[in-house]
């Protein structure tokens, strides 16, 4: 997991490449949960938590 400080350092672009990735991951690890394939299950809250900080912080930067 990346800190906010490292998020904060990246340019909007980069945020939204770094979200879009996460969500093919998120939606991945979604699809082996079905399947009973996932290998770590708490992954999937760790990508949502990225997920949500990256959009906290193109927000933070949107409002600046």
């Amino acid at each position: 997991m990346k800190k906010i400080s490292e998020l904060r350092a990246l340019t909007k672009d980069e945020l939204l490449l770094e979200e879009k990735s996460l969500r093919k991951e998120l939606f991945n690890l979604r699809f082996q949960k079905t399947t009973g394939e996932i290998e770590n299950p708490m992954r999937i809250r760790h990508a949502r938590k990225e997920i949500a900080k990256i959009l906290t912080v193109i927000t933070e930067k949107q409002k600046s």
